[in-house]
């Protein structure tokens, strides 16, 4: 029987309200505070829910979630700007396709389910200060309120007030040396049949997949040697940035130069820089813990954030259920670290992969093909895509 009653969570992006759910199944009373005044609909791009992230929304009963706003990826074809295939990835055998989502209607889709579990989300309460006692632990916001409970749950993002709070020292976002983009395109082409076309282009990344109906998503990762924060990538006009896209993937033979040019500058989504956090030494302080991206930020390249953030909320709620608020905490840790910490090491690589110069480009253009026969393999992947959590287990 878990020692923990109650419990504040900080930050009602994607892992606030899985993690509120997370907790309440295991006996924990969880209230949601966001910075924002509003909700965050229309906000984001698309993004994949893997395997394993829907496993985990399966121990929550929440994985139905997907169903309505999810289009089934069957697998991953990785392109050169020619047009050949240099490899493809499927789902490793007997587990479901990953899921490709709007960030916007995932948002929703989870907010209302914790809403109809009686989960509360307040709005317009911008932590800046923490004060743990030993028994409670009080936060307090922007606006002069506060809020008590059992323990605090960071589930704040990549730029984590709570991370700050209980270690000033704590590391701030890695830049990745892309910016990215996205946006849908209308009556795009062809369907691409459930399958994620990745393209190693001759200047920048581009990932695009064509619905049934012809709705064509795209995403671009725009190398750039020098950081820009979503502030300054928003503060260019959005016509020109088109015009840069394509000038970066003009001479290219894939669909990716026909979806950029077909996308109206109203359409266009500036998403920010390609960022991550390789490794956050404190992950917990007193009774207060750091959960998803505020822990293991891991790079879009990944294709595992959002999946990751779901493991780590139900791992958490499941440690706290079996054991003391310290404890709890260090096993979460110790069960969390080393496999996302792993994951976000991959999504390095591919990002340098992404941003390589023209001399490094023909490198990665001719041996990827010889690499990939041996590492494209759908039980390569699936030590990432396979995990799941018992949650009958017992936390050791």
């Amino acid at each position: 029987m878990t020692e923990v009653c109650t419990a504040i969570v900080a930050g009602g992006g994607i892992a606030g309200p899985v993690t509120a759910m997370a907790l309440q199944r295991a006996g924990i009373a969880a209230t949601v505070y966001e910075a924002y005044h509003d909700t965050a609909d229309g906000i984001g791009a698309m993004l994949s829910i893997a395997p394993n992230g829907r496993a985990a929304l399966d121990v929550l009963d929440a994985a139905h979630v997907l169903y309505d706003i999810g289009t089934p990826m069957s697998a991953m074809v990785l392109r050169s700007w020619t047009g050949k295939v240099l490899a493809e990835l499927g789902t490793p055998p007997g587990l479901p396709d990953q899921q490709l989502v709007q960030r916007a209607e995932l948002y929703r889709a989870l907010y209302d389910e914790a809403a109809a579990r009686g989960i509360a989300v307040v709005h317009g309460k911008r932590l800046v200060s923490l004060a743990d006692n030993g028994s409670a632990v009080t936060a307090r916001f922007a606006d002069g309120t506060e809020a008590t409970a059992d323990i605090l749950v960071g589930a704040d993002g990549i730029r984590s007030t709570t991370r700050t709070l209980i270690d000033a020292g704590a590391p701030a976002p890695r830049y990745g040396g892309l910016l990215n983009f996205g946006a849908l395109v209308p009556g795009a082409a062809e369907s691409t049949r459930g399958a994620m076309h990745m393209v190693f282009g001759k200047r920048a990344f581009c990932g695009y997949l064509v619905y049934d109906d012809g709705l064509g998503g795209w995403f671009v990762n725009l190398p750039r040697s020098e950081p820009m924060t979503l502030a300054e990538q928003r503060a260019v006009p959005n016509d020109e940035w088109l015009a840069r896209l394509r000038s970066a993937f003009a001479g290219d033979r894939t669909l990716a130069p026909d979806l950029i040019g077909r996308t109206d500058p109203d359409d266009l989504l500036v998403v920010g820089p390609v960022e991550d956090l390789p490794t956050v030494p404190t992950w917990h302080r007193g009774r207060v813990v750091l959960v998803g991206d505020a822990a293991h930020a891991t790079s879009p390249s990944s294709g595992q954030g959002a999946s990751l953030a779901m493991e780590s909320a139900v791992q958490l709620a499941r440690c706290l259920r079996d054991l003391p608020p310290q404890r709890a905490f260090a096993t979460y840790e110790r069960l969390r670290r080393p496999r996302v910490e792993r994951i976000i090491a991959a999504g390095a690589r591919t990002n340098s992969n992404k941003a390589a110069g023209p001399v490094a480009r023909v490198i990665r253009d001719l041996v990827m093909p010889v690499a990939m026969r041996s590492l494209a393999k759908p039980e390569k992947l699936a030590w990432q895509f396979a995990y799941q959590i018992d949650w009958a287990a017992t936390a050791a």
